[in-house]
């Protein structure tokens, strides 16, 4: 009898440990999205209500180019209450990476202590541009150290993990001081390029109920402020 009543208990204590989440709480994150002249009219305090949080949005390309939407998307996000910032497409063959994080800084892509100013992103897709893993990742830095230099703010870095493996040789040498964002249209972000421990930001796929790709900060609503303040 004491056998059996012993049992009983321990079979009881098995089955509420395997119906509870004890151990595998899901991570909490906060929802956003990343936007350019594409995306021509955006609803953001429809966004905001249904409860994203965040906005990456186009502001330059190379040395010249400003993306005509960008003024009136920072805006409307800011006054829709969203954290945000702003993002520059790379054109490494056009020119060095410092005259490109110049032009960036002073057309958008600056950064201010206010609590909702994301630091600039820099965006790396498409080919090689000719060039080898050494002096691709020469020019990331080239970019990267006169952004820091012109805002006080290491940029975010915004790649998916075939880009870096093959144009930078999957350098780690941006792991300890720029956030990554990386693109990985899957279920899950998968293998993490470049010695990055993790994903700051996750574009899960290319398209958002709200305009442009869908993003998911790797955190909650505090440590997005936190990446904000700097």
């Amino acid at each position: 009898m004491r056998f059996s009543t012993a049992l009983f208990g321990l079979l009881s204590a098995l089955s509420v440990a395997l119906a509870s989440p004890v151990g595998f709480e899901k991570r909490a994150t906060v929802e956003g999205f990343d936007i350019s002249h594409y995306q021509s009219s955006v609803d953001f305090a429809g966004a905001y209500n249904a409860g994203l949080r965040f906005v990456l949005i186009k502001a330059t390309e190379g040395t010249t180019y400003k993306d005509p939407a960008f003024s009136s998307h920072y805006n409307g996000a800011t006054t829709a209450g969203f954290i945000r910032g702003g993002y520059h497409f790379a054109r490494p063959s056009s020119s060095s990476g410092a005259v490109q994080a110049s032009f960036f800084a002073k057309n958008g892509g600056g950064w201010s202590n206010d609590g909702r100013t994301l630091p600039g992103m820099l965006d790396l897709e498409g080919d090689c541009a000719g060039k080898s893993a050494s002096a691709m990742v020469s020019w990331i830095q080239d970019f990267v150290e006169t952004y820091l230099s012109e805002t006080g703010r290491h940029c975010i870095i915004y790649t998916n993990r075939s880009w870096w493996q093959s144009c930078t040789g999957d350098s780690t040498a941006f792991s300890n001081t720029s956030p990554l964002h990386l693109a990985s249209w899957n279920n899950s972000p998968g293998t993490i390029p470049g010695g990055w421990g993790y994903q700051t930001i996750w574009q899960y796929n290319d398209h958002s109920s709200w305009g442009g790709d869908s993003d998911r900060f790797n955190g909650d609503a505090t440590q997005l402020r936190k990446l904000a303040m700097g």
